[in-house]
Parts: C-alpha cells; sequence; structure tokens
C-alpha cells in the first residue's frame, strides 16, 4: 500500500535513541517521531509515552524518499478507536481469504496489499462485488461475500453531551418539543437542563457525522426558538 501525508497509520514502537522513538509502520517499513510530535507540553520521560512493542497510532507529516515522518500527538482518541478497529477487522479478513483461497491467499493478498489495504478492499467489495470477482472469479468470490455478510458488525457509538436553558415562561415545554423533533439519534436526560445525544452507525465516521449533522440542526431550531444551545466539553 502506497503512503500519503495525512494518512493515519497503526504502528509498533521499535526502540528510542535519545528524543527520537523508530516506528515500524503495519506493512509499510520504518518511520520516526521526534519528541515535539509525542505529546503536546514539556515532556520530561519519553518512556511514560512510548515504549518499544507497543502499537500506536500515528498521523504521517512527511515522506522524502525512504524517510518517513510521523506525529503521535496530532491523532485524536477518535482516530485512535477507529484505525484500530479497522487494522483488528484487517486481520479477520485476511483469514477470510486465507480459509476459503488456500494456497492461492498469499498470492491475492500480495497483490490486493500493494494497492490498498485488505479492508479497505472487502469493505468495498461489500458495495459492489466487480473487482473481487474479476480478482478471484464468481465461485470463490461469493464465498467470501457470503462469509463477510454474514459477521457481526460491531456497531460504533458517538456520545455528546448538550445544555439547553431559556428564559422563556413555557421554557421547558419548548426544549421538550425540541427534543421530541430529533430524529434517529437516543436522547437521555442527565440534570437540569442537560441531556446526553447518542448515535450508533456500521462505523465510527459515519456515527459522528450523522450526530454532527444532528447537533447543527438542534443548534439552529433552538436559536428561534430563544433556547441557549452549548455542547458540553469533557
Amino acid at each position: 500500500m502506497t503512503l500519503e501525508v495525512g494518512d493515519i497509520v497503526l504502528c509498533t514502537v521499535d526502540r528510542i535513541v535519545g528524543t527520537t522513538v523508530f516506528i515500524g509502520i503495519e506493512g509499510n517499513g520504518e518511520g520516526s517521531i521526534v519528541m515535539s510530535e509525542i505529546a503536546p507540553g514539556r515532556i520530561r520521560n519519553l518512556r511514560d509515552y512510548v515504549v518499544p512493542k507497543k502499537k500506536i497510532v500515528c498521523k504521517i507529516l512527511r515522506i522524502s524518499g525512504d524517510r518517513i515522518e510521523l506525529s503521535l500527538r496530532r491523532v485524536t482518541l477518535k482516530e485512535q478507536k477507529e484505525i484500530k478497529e479497522q487494522y483488528k477487522q484487517e486481520r479477520s479478513y485476511r483469514n477470510i481469504l486465507k480459509s476459503v483461497l488456500g494456497e492461492k491467499a498469499k498470492e491475492i493478498i500480495n497483490k490486493i496489499s500493494e494497492k490498498e489495504r485488505i479492508y479497505d478492499f472487502l469493505q468495498r467489495a461489500k458495495e459492489n462485488s466487480k473487482e473481487l470477482e474479476e480478482l478471484l472469479g464468481k465461485t470463490d468470490s461469493k464465498k467470501i461475500l457470503e462469509i463477510l455478510n454474514a459477521q457481526k458488525q460491531k456497531k460504533a457509538v458517538i456520545k455528546k453531551e448538550i445544555a439547553l436553558t431559556t428564559k422563556e415562561g413555557d421554557g421547558l415545554t419548548r426544549i421538550k418539543n425540541l427534543l421530541l423533533d430529533i430524529q434517529d439519534v437516543g436522547v437521555k436526560y442527565i440534570s437540569a437542563g442537560r441531556y446526553s445525544l447518542k448515535t450508533e452507525s456500521k462505523d465510527i465516521k459515519t456515527a459522528d457525522q450523522n450526530l454532527t449533522k444532528t447537533l447543527e440542526e438542534l443548534e439552529k431550531k433552538a436559536k428561534k426558538q430563544k433556547i441557549e444551545f452549548s455542547i458540553v466539553k469533557k
């Protein structure tokens, strides 16, 4: 798979030399992280953040020939969770290919991996099997898709806490009607003026996009109803 600046990748810490951390990039050689890209603020001990053999999720900052520079501090918790889940699924997909294709699996896996991750290729195949059929033929393609579709997909869950307040006389009714108008997102009362919103989807990116859209619409409607809206930071 060809790496590009901005990619988020799973890595394994190899060694620490002075203030530089050298890491193995899953399936793509070696890269390095300078101390300033480990974490924000002053770092007293690098080993509080990275130790050899530890799995970490990094962002590619620069690529110069064989030299790859990465950042640990620029990766969000959401991105970490998403990438780790994807790589876990990648291992599962490789095992499926091996179980169906037998001796042919290694050649097919290498062919796909030259261009992209097995995860991305098979995720796309679920929506359109043309590429998979061209690569494997209809019989093996059908077997693999049957296994993929039978897998129980773990849903990604995103939650946000919001605050809604108003000085209007019928404020409680306005807030109640505002919340009742929300579609496809779970709403839970926490305490006076505070509510939790939760959404689920097949992947964390879609779940986050759905909740973000709901919050944007909610904020617009709240303003029209003279209700103060805010997202509670944690």
